[in-house]
């Protein structure tokens, strides 16, 4: 009996490090990282393939061509095209830098101490991004591997990274370069829908017995702030992966549109936290010096879950009803004014319902469809 409950907290972390190996494990083979994986094998394979025809003394050092192409895939084509020049120019600089102090004598503690040092501080440099972390290494490569032999060496490092770059470029360009448009379109009707249940749940809350039963919508604050954060990644990925891409002329998207329609939703969203916060803090808080007045409680319900509605239907391809929606939710909104306008004007007590009515009115202002 006594040592129960430390059995039952081991098995729930197991349970716990067994559901994240298993998310972790899902995560690395999901079909995009599949994709990635082929095309970056693919490219390792003919780089290596190609390695022995290299000029001179390049054709001695074969394996740096795989490395080069893999250190240039990425799952953009613009990416890849800017990581594998950074890392040229990081090696480039990283060999000048070796061939520097290969003159001023042999390898030593001191020599190869000063040499990181001058390499990590060059890292610095602005926009090289990727390329940095290359400086040090190609300087300890030409030092300790060049041996006697540094201009062979290196000469054959740069030209098999080289071609080993093109290959990783060319493979990534021309085998199903991806567009993430699909995963940046979800995104942002996820969230959406997110930001409507929001609402409607605030809504209810208005309607049930306070303190109300339901509580879980006072907590979502930060979740809805980190799935704005998300979206905008997955947009600026979507924006990414169209550069220097050919297959954006057979797939065309208006990500001008999908960064208009985050603006609006980061907008959206910063409003629902302050009025999730507003409310929340006038349920539970019993020092706070505004409230919200009983005969207010029924037209900001209306307000809520008609501003709800209308943000989870825009998933919906029918413009007419968005419309439809969108007066509702306007109408509900001027009934919340319209019930403010008729409060005692001798009452002298702040309201926490100008607020909520005033977010809603930016959200409204914000999400306006089109005509």
């Amino acid at each position: 009996m006594g040592n129960s409950q430390p059995r039952t907290v081991a098995r729930a972390t197991g349970a716990r490090v067994f559901r994240n190996a298993a998310a972790g494990v899902s995560a690395a083979f999901q079909a995009q990282r599949l994709q990635l994986a082929s095309k970056a094998a693919l490219a390792a394979g003919l780089a290596f393939l190609i390695a022995p025809l290299m000029p001179g003394s390049a054709a001695q050092y074969p394996y740096y061509a795989p490395l080069g192409a893999l250190v240039s895939m990425y799952h953009n084509v613009a990416g890849s095209v800017r990581q594998g020049l950074q890392t040229l120019v990081g090696l480039a600089l990283g060999i000048g830098l070796a061939f520097l102090l290969v003159n001023v004598g042999d390898p030593s503690p001191l020599t190869v101490a000063i040499l990181m040092g001058l390499g990590v501080l060059l890292g610095g440099l602005p926009r090289l991004g990727s390329g940095r972390d290359w400086i040090p290494t190609a300087a300890l490569l030409v030092l300790l591997v060049g041996g006697s032999h540094p201009d062979d060496f290196s000469f054959g490092y740069l030209i098999q990274m080289g071609a080993g770059v093109a290959v990783g470029i060319a493979v990534n360009f021309l085998v199903f370069p991806p567009l993430h448009f699909n995963a940046a379109a979800a995104s942002l009707g996820e969230l959406r829908l997110a930001l409507g249940k929001q609402l409607t749940d605030m809504g209810a809350a208005l309607n049930e017995q306070w303190p109300p039963e339901h509580e879980d919508w006072s907590r979502r604050s930060d979740d809805l702030a980190a799935a704005a954060r998300t979206v905008r990644h997955l947009v600026q990925e979507a924006d990414a992966s169209r550069r220097a891409n050919p297959r954006r002329k057979l797939h065309p998207r208006d990500v001008d549109l999908d960064y208009r329609n985050l603006r609006e939703l980061e907008r959206v969203t910063f409003h629902i936290q302050d009025m999730t916060e507003v409310l929340s803090d006038t349920i539970w808080e019993n020092d706070l010096p505004y409230t919200i007045p009983f005969q207010d409680s029924g037209p900001l319900a209306e307000a809520l879950t008609a501003t709800g509605d209308l943000l989870s239907s825009f998933e919906d391809s029918d413009t007419e009803v968005q419309r439809q929606r969108y007066r509702a939710a306007e109408t509900a909104v001027k009934a919340c004014m319209a019930a403010a306008a008729e409060r005692d004007p001798d009452e002298t007590a702040v309201t926490a319902s100008d607020s909520l009515i005033l977010s809603l009115h930016r959200i409204l202002k914000a999400v306006r469809p089109s005509s």
